[in-house]
């Protein structure tokens, strides 16, 4: 598969866009590899690496608030994290907002690495959230990390971005327990809905089907017991099925 730069995926940025969801297995992963590469899909390539680490620390109010509004069906929502991007090191607060017409939009600025678990200590990252979001820095605090590896593709024409991850692992920093999704992936298909999408026709080839899955979503309903998740148990049933495995929490 050819390469893509950083520089080259200015142009694909996205940060207005509508996002897809789907999981599939690791198995199916390659597979959908071969296809894309021999549509011409290329892959990122930063520092001589094409599958890159992440590391997020997503924030909440005592009660879950964030959780609960998506849990809830609330169109309108947002996101509140902190993502290193493991191999560059550089770190940044994460807002991300979903509009009542299905659009997603993140504002982001950088903070020091070493405040990845307290944003609020820097008064320009309180600052910017207090002017992005509904919430102060002092209402929130770490609620759960999710670690995983990327793969990002760009079609040719550059109009749509493919977000593969893997790996991935939770850690629910207040009730102590940890999980990981085994061998499903979370593929995330972003692009500005006006440009036909030649994934999609590989995904549907593949009988990778759509399934919607907030990472931050999964991490709370695995590993918090008192939190109400029973829309979102469908979802970890669906994804063991896909799998062929009982997802189990530490």
């Amino acid at each position: 598969m050819g390469a893509i730069t950083l520089d080259e995926m200015n142009a694909v940025k996205l940060m207005n866009r509508i996002d897809s969801k789907y999981v599939t297995s690791e198995a199916t992963l390659l597979r959908m590899l071969d296809a894309a590469a021999a549509a011409g899909y290329r892959a990122l390539e930063t520092e001589g690496a094409r599958i890159s680490p992440y590391d997020s620390v997503y924030y909440d109010t005592a009660g879950l608030t964030m959780f609960y509004l998506h849990h809830n069906r609330r169109l309108v929502r947002q996101k509140v994290r902190t993502r290193q991007y493991v191999n560059s090191g550089d770190s940044f607060l994460e807002i991300k907002r979903k509009n009542n017409h299905g659009r997603t939009s993140k504002k982001r600025m950088s903070i020091p690495s070493d405040k990845m678990m307290d944003f609020g200590s820097v008064p320009e990252a309180a600052d910017y959230l207090a002017r992005h979001s509904w919430f102060q820095a002092g209402e929130l605090s770490p609620s759960a990390r999710t670690c995983f590896s990327r793969i990002t593709l760009v079609n040719p024409a550059l109009t749509e971005r493919l977000t593969i991850d893997t790996k991935l692992a939770f850690t629910n920093f207040r009730t102590g327990l940890r999980t990981t999704l085994e061998d499903a992936v979370i593929i995330e298909l972003k692009q500005d809905g006006r440009a036909a999408s030649q994934m999609k026709s590989i995904l549907l080839d593949l009988r990778i089907k759509p399934l919607r899955v907030s990472k931050y979503c999964m991490a709370i309903t695995l590993t918090d017991p008192s939190a109400k998740t029973g829309r979102f148990k469908v979802k970890v049933r669906a994804i063991e099925k896909i799998i062929g495995k009982k997802l189990t929490t530490i």
